[in-house]
């Protein structure tokens, strides 16, 4: 593990970066989106790679951006949407298989980071959730493309305006992830998926997968820049201030449309 609480790890052709700080839930910080980011992009120059994991210590994948301590929205402002962005994009344009590992809940602009990967292995205890409009702001990171194109409008539209979690089973059974498997079985699950991939031929895979994405994501640039730019005016909104406010305090917001 790295100072940013990132491990990193390479062996038999798979890169796995882990998301390790537990106690918050594995919540992006500044630092360690950055690392994250780092990495994956890094990961493109390494010959002996030919698939990437991603996944969290603990008893969650990533609870998003880490406003526990946040005053406000003076200390979350559009960098942490470009750090958020520059992580989907090095996801998303990688060379090689990105595989999400999803145990506990994915979050936030950590359910963005596990939909945007090419695969997703979700045990029964994951929770799916875009969490963006209990405290006044909207989907990012790209879930406002992914994942209507995985599951449709409506249950895209449920899931960001309502902020409705999908269990790791309602996820699978609405195509929003690609594996689903028990607790006891998701190490296995999730090793025999990343092994097959790792034995697989790497140019058809990098063609397949830019082929997909052409036809899946293909607005996906463009739906960053709107989310960008939405979510930059609701930062400086009084709703995102009592939001992140009522999230701290563990109470429930009082929105009033300011």
């Amino acid at each position: 593990m790295t100072v940013t609480t990132l491990g990193v790890a390479r062996a038999d052709g798979v890169l796995t970066l882990t998301l390790d700080r537990p106690n918050q839930l594995n919540a992006l910080t500044d630092e360690l989106s950055d690392a994250f980011a780092g990495e994956l992009e890094q990961a493109a120059s390494y010959d002996d790679v030919r698939v990437v994991v991603l996944r969290g210590a603990g008893r969650a994948f990533c609870a998003g951006a880490d406003i526990s301590v946040v005053d406000g929205p003076n200390r979350l402002d559009v960098r942490a949407l470009d750090r958020a962005n520059r992580i989907v994009r090095a996801i998303t344009r990688l060379d090689k298989p990105v595989v999400a590992g999803v145990h506990g809940a994915a979050a936030g602009v950590g359910c963005s980071i596990a939909l945007a990967s090419d695969l997703c292995v979700a045990a029964e205890s994951a929770s799916f959730l875009l969490a963006f409009a209990r405290i006044g702001l909207m989907p990012d990171g790209g879930s406002s493309a992914t994942v209507a194109a995985s599951i449709g409008r409506a249950r895209a539209m449920r899931m960001a305006l309502l902020a409705e979690p999908l269990t790791g089973r309602e996820a699978y059974d609405a195509g929003l992830v690609s594996h689903l498997a028990d607790d006891d079985a998701f190490e296995a699950v999730l090793s025999e998926v990343v092994s097959r991939l790792a034995a697989g031929a790497p140019l058809a895979m990098a063609a397949t997968k830019r082929a997909v994405n052409a036809a899946s994501f293909d607005a996906l640039d463009e739906a960053l820049e709107r989310e960008r730019t939405g979510q930059a005016m609701l930062l400086r909104t009084a709703d995102a201030a009592e939001g992140m406010r009522a999230f701290a305090e563990r109470r429930r917001p009082d929105f009033e449309g300011e």
